[in-house]
């Protein structure tokens, strides 16, 4: 299921965000974290890695000024092998993915940095903390430039 929601603000932010994740209170913290900072990001939901790559390769769907949100650990397909299938993909390879997972694991951060993730970040338990990674996430992404499509 593909659930798509905004958070409106004053400011319109130049990127927007599939959200790659099966566990829906984090679902409702990315959006509150974005809501509580006052972010004007579209923000589109997909509950796992196939999911994912079906909505990236639909006709109509707008890569331009995308960044990736995505967990690990996930049902059907997991974020490592998303990955793997995202930079196989000629149309998608270059798409920028930020890793957000509860795994520690050295294992899952050595894979995803071989898979060029522009970061990985651990969920935060306090909700305080969800909000200024979000926010760091919107800063980070609003000072970037991003290229055109191929």
């Amino acid at each position: 299921m593909i659930k798509t929601f905004r958070v409106a603000s004053s400011a319109p932010s130049r990127f927007h965000v599939l959200l790659v994740e099966d566990d829906d209170l984090d679902v409702m913290n990315v959006k509150r974290a974005f809501a509580k900072n006052e972010s004007d990001i579209a923000i589109e939901r997909v509950p796992d890695g196939r999911a994912g790559l079906e909505r990236l390769r639909a006709e109509g769907f707008d890569t331009r000024n995308l960044v990736i949100l995505l967990d690990l650990n996930m049902p059907k397909m997991n974020g490592i092998e998303f990955l793997r299938e995202l930079r196989a993909d000629p149309e998608l390879h270059r798409l920028p993915v930020i890793v957000l997972t509860t795994s520690d694991d050295e294992r899952d951060k050595v894979d995803a940095y071989d898979l060029n993730v522009a970061g990985y970040v651990l969920k935060p338990v306090q909700f305080s903390a969800f909000v200024a990674v979000m926010d760091a996430v919107e800063q980070y992404w609003n000072l970037q430039e991003f290229p055109d499509p191929p």
